[in-house]
Parts: C-alpha cells; sequence; structure tokens
C-alpha cells in the first residue's frame, strides 16, 4: 500500500474513533511557544488531567514526529518527516492549512501576533499566517534547524546547526544579528530580561544581549549540550552531558548541580519551587530548584529523549520504551496513570503539551494524539 493511502486510511479510522463524548468546546491561548513562553518552564496554567485519559481525537502524520504540538488561536499545529507541517481543528483534528517543504520539520512552531514562525531541516526559517498558512518570508541558514524559535518584542531568536543563533525582525525576517558558536546548537534559544540564553553541543551555555547579539557571560559546563535552559526567578537550569545546572542569570555563577547517570536531553520544567528533569535511561528527578536536593526519583526506562511538562500538581513524561505516557504527583513522585502512546519507534522525542485541561502528544506511530479525561 502507498504511504498517501496508508495515511488516508488511518484518517478515516481515527475519524471513526473520535470519542462519543466529547467536552465543551476547547479554549486556547492566542499565543504558544516551545516549553510554554520564551523562558522555557515546561510549566502549564491547564487543569490538571489525574486520572487515565481517553482519546479526543487523533491525526495520523508519517513517522517519525519529533515536533512538539503547538497550540493557539483553535489550531493545533504539528509537522514531520513528510515536510509537511499542519494546521488543525482544536476540536475535531480537521485539517484547517498545509504547509509543504522539501525536508523534515522538527522545531516546534512559535505563535505570536497572528504570525507562525518555524524552523525546517531545510535551513530555512519560515514565517506563515497563522490562520491560513500563507507564506510571509523565510530566512536561510547554513544548517539543519533543530532549535525552536522564540519571539519576543517583535525578535525571533533561533539556533542552528550552523553553530549559530540567529536574531531575524519578526515582521520582515532581515537579519538582525548572528553569533556563531564552536559547535553545532540543537537547543532553543530562551529570553528574559533582555537578555537571550543559548548553549551549544561544546558545552558552552551563553548568554547574550538580546539587542545586540554581544556576550553577556559564559559557562563551560563540560559535556554536550542537548537540551533548552529554562528561565525561572533570575536562575537558569539547563542540562550538559549527564549533569544538571543552576546558573545565576545575571552572571553566570555556579549555584548548584545534580549528577545523574546517563547524558540528559531533556529540557528542564521548573515551577513552585521545584525541578523537574529527566536522563536518558528514563529517571525522572525531582529537585530542590534552590539548593538541587533530591526530592524524589523514579524511573520509567529509556531511551528517554523527551522532556517532562507540568500542570496543576501533575508530572508527565513519555519514554521510547513501550511507547508511555506517564503522569506523576508531582509532590510525591507517586503514578497516577500510563497511557500507551503507539508502539515503540524512532526517537520518540516530543513533550507533552497540556491546554484547557486537554494532553496533546505527538507520536511516531500513531501521529498527534488529543487527549482528555471523562467527565
Amino acid at each position: 500500500m502507498s504511504q498517501m493511502r496508508w495515511i488516508v486510511s488511518l484518517l478515516m479510522i481515527s475519524l471513526a474513533t473520535l470519542a462519543n463524548a466529547q467536552p465543551d468546546a476547547i479554549e486556547t491561548p492566542n499565543s504558544s511557544q516551545y516549553r510554554n513562553g520564551a523562558a522555557r518552564t515546561g510549566a502549564y496554567d491547564s487543569r490538571a488531567v489525574r486520572t487515565l485519559p481517553t482519546l479526543l481525537w487523533q491525526f495520523p502524520i508519517a513517522r517519525p514526529v519529533r515536533m512538539t504540538p503547538a497550540v493557539a488561536d483553535n489550531h493545533v499545529f504539528i509537522g514531520g518527516e513528510s515536510g509537511v507541517l499542519y494546521s488543525l481543528d482544536i476540536n475535531t483534528a480537521a485539517v484547517r492549512w498545509e504547509f509543504s517543504s522539501t525536508a523534515p520539520f522538527v522545531s516546534t512552531p512559535a505563535i505570536v501576533d497572528g504570525t507562525l514562525y518555524v524552523g525546517g531541516l531545510d535551513n530555512t526559517v519560515y514565517a506563515l499566517d497563522a490562520e491560513t498558512g500563507t507564506e510571509q518570508w523565510r530566512f536561510g541558514t547554513e544548517g539543519q534547524l533543530y532549535s525552536s524559535p522564540a519571539v519576543l518584542d517583535s525578535v525571533v531568536y533561533i539556533g542552528s546547526r550552523d553553530q549559530s543563533i540567529y536574531a531575524l525582525d519578526a515582521d520582515t525576517g532581515d537579519l538582525l544579528w548572528r553569533y556563531e558558536t564552536p559547535d553545532e546548537i540543537w537547543a532553543s534559544p530562551a529570553v528574559a530580561n533582555d537578555v537571550v540564553y543559548i548553549g551549544s553541543r561544546d558545552g558552552t551555555i551563553n548568554a547574550l544581549d538580546a539587542e545586540t547579539g554581544t556576550a553577556i557571560w559564559q559557562f563551560e559546563a563540560g559535556g554536550a549540550l542537548n537540551a533548552t535552559a529554562a528561565l525561572v526567578d533570575d536562575v537558569v537550569y539547563v542540562a550538559a552531558g549527564s549533569e544538571m545546572f543552576a546558573l545565576s542569570a545575571d552572571n553566570g555563577a555556579f549555584i548548584w548541580q545534580s549528577s545523574f547517570t546517563s547524558d540528559i536531553y531533556s529540557s528542564a520544567a521548573v515551577t513552585d519551587g521545584v525541578v523537574y528533569v529527566n536522563d536518558f535511561d528514563g529517571e525522572l528527578r525531582s529537585l530542590d530548584a534552590e539548593t538541587g536536593t533530591m526530592r524524589w526519583s523514579v524511573t520509567v526506562g529509556g531511551p528517554a529523549y523527551s522532556s517532562p511538562s507540568y500542570a496543576d500538581g501533575v508530572i508527565y513524561l513519555v519514554t521510547e520504551a513501550g511507547g508511555l505516557m506517564y503522569a506523576f504527583d508531582a509532590e510525591t513522585g507517586s503514578e497516577l496513570w500510563r497511557y500507551q502512546t503507539g508502539e515503540q519507534g524512532d526517537w520518540r522525542a516530543a513533550s507533552p503539551v497540556l491546554v484547557n485541561g486537554v494532553l496533546y502528544i505527538s507520536s511516531n506511530t500513531e501521529g498527534v494524539l488529543a487527549l482528555h479525561e471523562n467527565e
């Protein structure tokens, strides 16, 4: 069976499996950015899904799907290996529009003021009208874009595998500045208080002036830096190699570190004085944000590339092991439920997104899923 016929067949099945009892129309924010904002905290302002969820809808996408869904303006935005970016109706998963590229999408889109910004593996940053999918501008880099854009004050910040971070005018795509690092950038920039924080795979964490791109400080973490920093209360929380660090956002001064047994690809979720982060082997830790002291630890197995997400007292984490997503009580680490998001398969790297009590997750074998609690 051809790939197109396979996708159409799956779509028909997915439409048939829409939940019989759907909740009221889902309310969505007007904007969306990776890890729930330019500060990348991974904490979502949504009621929790505390009991085993059921399928609200499912939309198939050719595997693998490494993009974390973006949810804004009554749309779910998702792309994958086929090089197609989809805009789906938030309530029904009906396709609103499609945008095709020549290479896969991995970068999670940012939607700000009606414009969608996303990076592609064709070395291109795109700006699209979020309502129609019409291209507004594009900007070419010299490397693939794993990094998800941060958009703040009409500037788009994004890293590239060409060892550079770019600042682009959000309206025109014009280059404002470019900062070169010693190695590839896989992480996404975090931006707060007129400073951009970005790490490269040489293990260096850089703090840059958001207006000029001038270096403010650097911290040599040692191991390869794959994860995106989270910024909370003037502290940078970021992993490099198998170490989790807390640094002063002002000057990069070391505060604490927590050593894991395997490398960390995960970006931390930080909220209410607690840091949640997992390593490649699937150990999830809850750490005191001030001291790094461990509050609890659970192991879900690996490989675990995905980052934990927090909402309303619950931590959600996906692992490649069994294609499972877990929910844990954030205070105690007790398992609340587990849900199979599909069969084990390539690079399950997307993180859970929670909006208005609905949980969205993309899966290499099942496309994108919307899950909710039965009321």
